[in-house]
């Protein structure tokens, strides 16, 4: 099974993949004059950090505009679905890929990493 498809497409399998669950807290969260802290959770939402190493110019280039709209559909293994992928709606951090080789017949980037972060 593939690892990423973002709108239905495939993504090539990344080198690196951090599956992250961060709590929203409502605005009233926080210690009190006893010392307890209230975390009032209100939501969860997953990060996914990406990372591909040395990915070739034509590579990369497909990777960014696949992920490039505003907001995409990401089908991706999730921790809290055991034995299944989930699909859930992301926007894309920013984007960053630190250019390593430029000569004839050998563009690439040093790597291509950003982080999906639920709508």
């Amino acid at each position: 099974m593939t690892m990423i498809k973002v709108d239905g497409v495939e993504l090539p399998t990344p080198s690196s993949f951090t599956w992250g669950l961060q709590d929203i807290s409502a605005a009233e969260s926080g210690r009190t004059d006893d010392t307890t802290m209230h975390k009032n959770r209100v939501g969860q939402k997953r990060k996914l950090n990406l990372g591909w190493n040395a990915p070739d110019w034509d590579t990369a280039c497909d990777i960014v505009q696949a992920v490039n709209p505003e907001y995409i559909e990401v089908e991706y293994p999730d921790l809290l679905d055991r034995n299944k992928h989930a699909k859930r709606t992301f926007y894309v951090g920013d984007r960053e890929a630190p250019f390593k080789c430029w000569f004839i017949g050998n563009q690439r980037m040093e790597g291509l990493n950003f982080d999906f972060i639920e709508r």
